[in-house]
This record gives C-alpha cells, structure tokens and sequence, in this order.
C-alpha cells in the first residue's frame, strides 16, 4: 500500500509543482491571477466503518483554485490600456461569443473598435449624439467622423444659453465726452471703427453661425448720464452696427443699485444678421449658414464697483466643427473624444461583469475566461456601481504572482516530492528484505 500512497503524493506533488511554475511564467502577464493547488487526503471505503486502525491510502489534488486579488496598478502610455481597481471583469466579444478577461491591454482596429491583443471587441454601452443609454453591451466603436459645428445659442447640451458674461464696471468714470455714432446700414462695405471717445470701455469673443464659422462680436460700453446706467453697444466681424440692432442704437441698457449689483436691464435678447455681415464684407451670397441668430445676453453677476473695469467672465456656448485628436476613459467607463475645437464627446461606457464564485470560470487562456454553471450568471453594470471597480485610464493592472513566495513554494513541493520518493525507496527496501528471507 505505501507504494499507491507515496505514488500518489509523486503526482500531486507534481502537479503542485505544474501550477507554481505556471505562476512564475505568468508573473509578468497582465491580468493575470495565481492559482494554488489544493489537496485531499483519500481513504479506502470499509465494510466495518472508521476506527482507530484506518490508514490513508494516500493524496489527491482536490483543485487549483485561482486566487482573484487586486494586482498592482502600472502607469503606461497608452490611453486605451486601462486597469480595473477591485471586483469586475472586461466583458469581451469574438463574433458573438462572450468572454471575460482582466487584462485591459486594448487598441484600436482598423474599422474603430476596441480590442485586445487576440482581437477580441470590447463591450459596453454605445452613445447615441453624446447621450449614453445602458442597453444590452455592444462592441464599442469609436467614430472618426467630424463633430458637428453648433451655432452660438443653439447648444442643448450647453448649461447656458447665448452668452455669458460677468464683468465690473468704474463706477468712478464720466460718460464718453462724444456721442455714439451708428455704421452706414447694412451692405456698407465700409470698416465700423467706433470713435473710443464715444464709449468707456470694450471687449470682445468669438460666436458661431450655423456652419461653425467664427464671427468676432465686440461690446462697447458707455455710462450714460443716469447714475448707474450702461449703455451696451454691438458689432460683428468689425461691421456696422445696424446688423445687431436696426436702425443702429444700443442693444440694451443695464443700470446698478446703490451697492454695485446688476437691478435692471439683464438678460438681453440679441438677433445679429450674418446674411448681411458678410454682404457688408463682399460676399453678397453670404456663407450658406443660417441668415439670422437670435440669442440672449446674460450678464448675471456684472457689478459696478469702485475699482477698474475688468472681464471676469465672457463665453459662449457655441463651436466650429471639430476632428477627433484624442480619447480618455474616465473612472466610470465613458470613453470621451477630444476633438480639435476644445470640445469632448461621449463615444460610449465600458461595462464590467462580476460573478457569485469567479472560481467557477473556465481558463481559456490568452487572459480569458468564460461563464460556468458553477460561477452563476454574470451581474453587468458601469462601473464604480454596486460591487463593480473603477476604471483607470493609461494604466495596466499586473500580475498578482507574488514571485518570492512562489519560489518558496517551489522548494516547498520539490521536498514533498523527495519525501515521497523516499517513501517509495523505504518500501522497496522492506520488500527486498522480505525475499531475502528464503
């Protein structure tokens, strides 16, 4: 009997020795978790039942276990590497098929997909115009189309309309020593240079027609003779003034309280003609964009202080067309596209599956595993949700091989398998004294 029993520890043993060494091979893989081997001790059935004199008759590998701890997390330089910080797996795609896989090592495909090194399609939620709506996990695509211009007040996704400003009047100034002076009209291709001794103080940005081209719309200031009241002029792309408001004139007034804030006048409500900007440039058919914008002013938090005139604040909620230049992939799995007019878009969100036992997966190799009976249904969600990790863009996570404790292990098995040889080599000698008795 010592012979099946010392034998059977040669093979566990064995086979102790296989997953360690599998372990030391993949402590440089990523995504990889260390397996340990398990082992059962093993007993002949008997007629008569337990006792004190019941002797093993040996060992068995009862299971190699993989052992799911968080890896450590390494910087990289690609933004499509991403790492998951605690429970989940990469849901990937292979023409149908669904596997599951930590090793977060992706790039893109000649058609925009997102796959690893096996080209396998990472999966997650597609965005429809920037919106993201959790459906069932597709492959995620990334376009390279244009993003669209939007005209300034246009912008629905904006948090404000028109534009915004915030600014601080010189209480201390006088008004302008001139009056102001309107353009020709409409079509006068003559320069509109206001006279700075018609007005206190100016600033400009850029707005957007409909076809995202860029038009400079200047604001001229004057402090009427009305204490605590601003005239607000316009003009656009340097023309007369008459195409924001008809008829030429301020665009609106704003008058300020006794302690410097804004009580009157705010918002105001703008139309500019682009049509007949770029006729009073020489492009009698204008540029094919919208003829009219109509949007509002808002100059919420403007003061008049004692102090100098200053722009805390001028923006506008549209954009010219932009080209993709970049993508980021933030904690919770949306994948944004940074596009060359300053703007980000939603591409799409990465989903992650988690299991009941993550010890039920099947090893496929390659940094894949699929779903069991044993390892139950997977449980889908974004990340950084119920039990799901997060996210971390340009970074890997490594192996969780702890290398030094492996070696250990391997000097460990290698006197488990001497001693169960040696248990072999007892029993020959006590049977080579047996036939030296005849």
């Amino acid at each position: 009997m010592a012979f099946q029993q010392a034998l059977s520890g040669l093979n566990t043993a064995a086979k102790a020795i296989d997953s360690t060494s599998h372990n030391i091979a993949n402590s440089s893989t990523v995504g990889y978790k260390a397996s340990v081997a398990h082992f059962a001790d093993v007993y002949a059935a008997s007629l008569t039942g337990a006792g004190a004199s019941q002797v093993g008759i040996g060992v068995n590998l009862s299971a190699i276990q993989q052992q799911f701890t968080q890896g450590n997390i390494t910087s990289t330089n690609n933004p499509l590497d991403i790492s998951i910080n605690g429970a989940g797996f990469f849901r990937m795609d292979q023409n149908g098929a669904t596997t599951f896989s930590r090793n977060g090592q992706f790039h893109l495909d000649k058609n925009g997909f997102i796959i690893n090194d096996q080209g396998l399609k990472l999966t997650g939620y597609a965005a429809q115009s920037g919106i993201i709506t959790p459906t069932t996990p597709q492959p995620l695509q990334i376009s390279a189309s244009d993003l669209a211009p939007v005209a300034t007040g246009l912008n629905s996704s904006s948090t404000f309309n028109g534009i915004k400003a915030n600014l601080n009047f010189d209480s201390r100034v006088t008004e302008p020593v001139s009056a102001w002076v309107d353009g020709n009209g409409p079509g006068d291709t003559t320069a509109f240079t206001p006279d700075p001794q018609t007005y206190n103080y100016s600033t400009a940005l850029a707005i957007y027609d409909t076809l995202g081209n860029p038009h400079t719309m200047t604001f001229y200031f004057a402090k009427t003779a009305n204490a605590g009241e601003w005239a607000v002029y316009a003009n656009l792309d340097g023309t007369t003034n008459q195409n924001i408001v008809a008829g030429g004139g301020p665009i609106g007034t704003l008058t300020f309280g006794q302690t410097g804030q804004i009580v009157g006048g705010n918002p105001m409500n703008v139309t500019v003609d682009i049509l007949a900007t770029m006729q009073s440039q020489g492009q009698p058919a204008g540029n094919g964009a919208q003829d009219t914008q109509t949007f509002p002013i808002d100059f919420t938090g403007t003061t008049q202080f004692g102090s100098p005139f200053g722009t805390n604040r001028l923006e506008q909620d549209g954009y010219a067309a932009g080209n993709l230049i970049g993508l980021s992939v933030g904690d919770d799995g949306i994948i944004q596209g940074r596009y060359s007019n300053g703007q980000t878009f939603a591409q799409g969100q990465i989903v992650l599956a988690n299991f009941t036992n993550p010890n039920g997966l099947q090893a496929l190799g390659n940094n894949q595993w699929a779903e069991t009976s044993d390892s139950g249904p997977p449980l889908v969600g974004a990340p950084n949700t119920s039990s799901l990790g997060v996210l971390s863009s340009s970074t890997v996570e490594e192996s969780n091989v702890d290398l030094t404790g492996e070696l250990v292990n391997l000097i460990t098995q290698q006197r488990n398998y001497q001693a169960n040889a040696q248990s072999i080599k007892t029993q020959d000698q006590v049977l080579q004294t047996l036939v030296n008795l005849r």
